[in-house]
């Protein structure tokens, strides 16, 4: 099995704008008016996934992919309607493994599973009118084959009639953390970076997400530049729980990569205030020492054992869970003491884990509106 790194870069394009244009979308190029991203907690019209793993990508691991995929769709379909995009000629598979109940199928061509990064990042505005923000998905900079899926944020702006607004930055929904309030946390690693946004000064990037997010302040994390595929994601180092309340990622494994950097997120996060100047409220989750040894994480520097990557639904929180007991209990413990009134519902994600990401990695959500 191929680690997420060691992917062959693959000729891809990102349709333009008149090829959006032509779908017959409504695009708007200049933001008029005010749109912001709301918070993921609030409620959601529907959920989706990407039923998009494939053997030249997962290799021996795409059936085991696929059944992970599955478990999350039927998981989240407790609680709310799963719009699953899968290939035509596997419809009936993912049927099998997803469920009907709850769920809506619809074809599209797809090169990977990473429905986070590749959806159109949902905003509202002052009046309820629901925007779709693509920002021109690369392929985490061109790392691996991505034409199909760069094509995604545009199929879900039509499918959930939605004003169409493109941004000129790249990056990925991975990337983005609101509380919904106007407050921002972004890595620098994966923003601020020539695979993505050449040319573009820290200052033009943060001016351009603030616009097209409705954010009035951003909390800037270092990261770490290719460690993994995503250049250091947020939502695998820092997430609002609330306005004010943030679960930030420690790593206690002083041999990791992760470790300093996480240290260093800490210490940033307890001085940093939100847009209305309030401190933060810092809590944290540390990953397993020892997660079930199989041969998803065996001998696997991209298998992620991270509780923070979890999935805020309507009336449950969807998380994961490595076979560590105790760390296991520890993150349960404390979801379900951060989100009262919802159900933390721990799955085993060991194939998807395996290729780099997490449950909030492979779903995307559509707000209420």
């Amino acid at each position: 099995m191929s680690t997420r790194r060691q992917f062959i870069k693959q000729a891809a394009v990102v349709a333009s704008l008149g090829a959006v244009a032509s779908m017959g979308l409504p695009v708007q190029a200049a933001l008029q008016g005010r749109w912001f991203m709301p918070d993921e907690g609030e409620k959601h019209q529907r959920a989706f996934i990407a039923f998009g793993a494939q053997e030249a990508i997962h290799e021996d691991f795409t059936p085991a992919v696929q059944d992970a995929l599955g478990r999350i769709a039927r998981a989240i379909a407790e609680y709310e309607p799963v719009t699953v995009f899968c290939r035509e000629e596997e419809r009936e598979l993912a049927e099998e493994k997803c469920g009907t109940r709850n769920i809506t199928f619809v074809h599209a061509e797809l090169d990977d599973i990473w429905m986070r990064d590749t959806s159109a990042n949902f905003v509202v505005d002052d009046q309820g009118q629901l925007g779709a923000v693509d920002f021109n998905f690369n392929g985490w900079g061109n790392k691996q084959q991505h034409a199909d899926d760069a094509e995604l944020a545009a199929h879900v702006a039509e499918l959930a009639g939605a004003t169409y607004i493109r941004s000129e930055l790249v990056g990925e929904g991975g990337a983005i953390e609101v509380d919904g309030h106007g407050t921002g946390i972004m890595t620098e690693s994966s923003w601020i970076n020539t695979n993505r946004n050449p040319g573009w000064s820290k200052a033009d990037v943060e001016a351009e997400l603030k616009a097209r997010l409705g954010l009035r302040k951003i909390i800037w994390l270092p990261g770490i530049k290719g460690k993994d595929i995503t250049d250091a994601h947020v939502d695998f180092y820092a997430r609002f729980v609330t306005p004010g309340v943030v679960i930030a990622n420690l790593d206690t494994d002083p041999e990791s990569y992760d470790h300093k950097v996480t240290l260093a997120h800490l210490d940033i996060l307890k001085q940093a205030t939100d847009a209305d100047g309030r401190p933060l409220q810092v809590h944290t989750v540390s990953p397993p020492l020892n997660p079930r040894s199989n041969r998803f994480s065996r001998d696997n520097p991209d298998y992620a054992a991270g509780y923070i990557n979890y999935f805020v639904i309507n009336g449950a929180v969807i998380a994961p869970e490595f076979g560590d007991k105790v760390a296991d209990r520890k993150a349960f413990d404390l979801l379900s003491r951060l989100y009262p009134g919802r159900k933390v519902v721990q799955l085993n994600i060991d194939a998807i884990a395996a290729g780099g990401g997490g449950i909030h990695c492979v779903t995307s959500h559509q707000p209420w509106v």
